[in-house]
């Protein structure tokens, strides 16, 4: 790609709009991940007894939905985060590379 085309498009204000609405965007999911993924291995770490309890004196302990339940989340976030880079983010791509076929 020709510098003067790299530069078109790093100047160009809806590529700037999707780099910080892209990236703003992943560091919300991410971090949300972060929390709740640290949070149960610290709650396991320094309270094992709030996991380890049994679920209506079952065999099963409180743990293993909580634990599902951070793998679950993890899908939906990325579900969701699909669903924002199918819409929003593709259109601001495709208006970027509208603006560069005017240059060609």
């Amino acid at each position: 790609m020709k510098q003067e085309t790299v530069e078109a498009i790093m100047a160009n204000p809806k590529y700037q709009e999707l780099v910080s609405k892209r990236g703003r965007f992943a560091w919300i999911l991410s971090s949300i991940v972060l929390i709740a993924y640290f949070s149960f291995i610290l709650i396991i770490a320094f309270e094992p007894k709030i996991f380890a309890a049994s679920m209506n004196g079952g065999v099963t302990s409180i743990g293993i939905p909580v634990g599902i339940g951070i793998i679950v989340l993890c899908f939906i976030l990325a579900g969701i985060y699909t669903k924002k880079a199918n819409g929003e983010f593709d259109a601001l791509t495709q208006d970027v590379k509208n603006s560069i076929k005017d240059l060609k």
